[in-house]
């Protein structure tokens, strides 16, 4: 995704096209994990941050229950349906998103009714910084401030889990979601999802020198396909046989009983889960104390065990993280739900462009399909824009 209109122009698009003024623009952000994956699903840790990448949404109420969207993007064109009749299987491409928002609030019996929604985007799709997430995060922040809903972010985050995980058909747990709703402008978000309990802790990357750079692969990646439902059945078969609730439930100090009663996959499975939630904790430690400089040899361990144990890694993921790091990373990983996807590097400010050089160059070897690199920043959640 491109485009990139700001709240001004997005409005007179909008105009342009239903032939009157929105009611108003609203935009959430996309998101990088700085660590911790797979552990939302399995009610554990994690620690993301909300980017400067945004999905912005013009939307207008309608008297009937026509809903109508265009996006800026694409060639889809503008999609018609009622509001009476949203299904699954009715949704294409990216309205799958914001049909599935409003389905999700119907199913907790806000019946929204008609609207006209133009969207523009520049979070990469399929790059693994959550761009579906960003759609539909837009979405109910402007359906709940116009129809009046009273929904706070809690609230918010589960019905965007549902519209994913039973419209979308992604079983995705609350992470994403609740970066691009809950987050904040210099920091990351030390997020529980077994209580939906938060810290903001400070990740201050410019006074440490730093520079966060997305490396996207452009290998494409769908939740909603068979290698992300696989990893979560396991981990779900791993925490029965180990009779918890969930893998959040199961210590470091259990893993060399656990290793007796699994399977050789589903105990690789369930230990990548048990040290990625401590790695998380240690993270938000070394952050409090030392700074973002020190967490660097946690990136490289989390990437390992994402590779090795949970298997969700590829080459061009593991091209990058290692020339990035061999170019003077202090740390570096795959991010988001793998197969595919982007990886962040923590890159000193001094180092960033022979760090960019040294992972094109790395990828042109390979063979590989030149990445996309840019920097990020640790952003504001969803908002009213105009």
């Amino acid at each position: 995704m491109t485009p990139r209109l700001d709240a001004g122009q997005l409005a007179a698009r909008f105009q342009s096209v239903f032939g009157a003024a929105p009611d108003g623009v609203w935009q959430a952000p996309g998101r990088v994990n700085l660590i911790g994956e797979h552990t939302d699903y399995n009610e554990g840790f994690v620690l993301p941050f909300a980017i400067n990448r945004t999905a912005r949404v013009a939307v207008r109420r309608r008297s009937d229950s026509t809903i109508r969207l265009l996006s800026t993007f694409g060639n889809q064109g503008l999609t018609t349906v009622d509001a009476g009749s949203l299904s699954r299987g009715t949704a294409r491409g990216w309205t799958k998103y914001p049909l599935g928002v409003l389905w999700a609030l119907q199913q907790r019996g806000l019946h929204v009714g008609g609207l006209d929604l133009l969207l523009d985007s520049d979070v990469p799709r399929g790059a693994g910084l959550s761009s579906s997430h960003a759609i539909e995060c837009a979405v109910i922040t402007a359906v709940n401030e116009l129809a009046a809903a009273g929904l706070d972010t809690r609230e918010m985050v589960l019905a965007t889990q549902r519209a994913e995980n039973d419209f979308v058909g992604a079983p995705t747990g609350i992470m994403d979601q609740s970066a691009s709703l809950r987050g904040a402008a210099g920091h990351v978000l030390f997020l529980d999802c077994r209580s939906q309990d938060i810290r903001l802790v400070p990740f201050d990357a410019d006074s440490a020198r730093l520079v966060p750079l997305v490396i996207d692969t452009k290998v494409s990646h769908s939740h909603a396909g068979g290698g992300y439902a696989s990893r979560r059945a396991s981990c779900e078969r791993g925490a029965g046989i180990l009779g918890v609730k969930a893998l959040r439930d199961v210590g470091p100090d259990d893993l060399d009983a656990a290793a007796g009663r699994l399977d050789p996959e589903t105990f690789r499975r369930v230990r990548h889960v048990v040290t990625e939630n401590e790695r998380v904790l240690q993270a938000v430690k070394v952050l409090e104390t030392a700074g973002p400089a020190a967490i660097g040899p946690l990136l490289d361990a989390s990437h390992a065990s994402m590779r090795d144990d949970f298997e969700i890694s590829c080459p061009e993921l593991d091209v990058a993280v290692e020339a990035a790091r061999s170019a003077g990373a202090v740390g570096a990983r795959m991010t988001g739900g793998g197969f595919g996807g982007s990886a962040i590097a923590l890159t000193p400010a001094a180092a960033e462009r022979q760090v960019r050089a040294a992972v094109g160059l790395a990828f042109a070897a390979a063979g590989y399909a030149p990445p996309e690199i840019f920097s990020v920043r640790p952003a504001a959640g969803a908002m009213r824009l105009a």
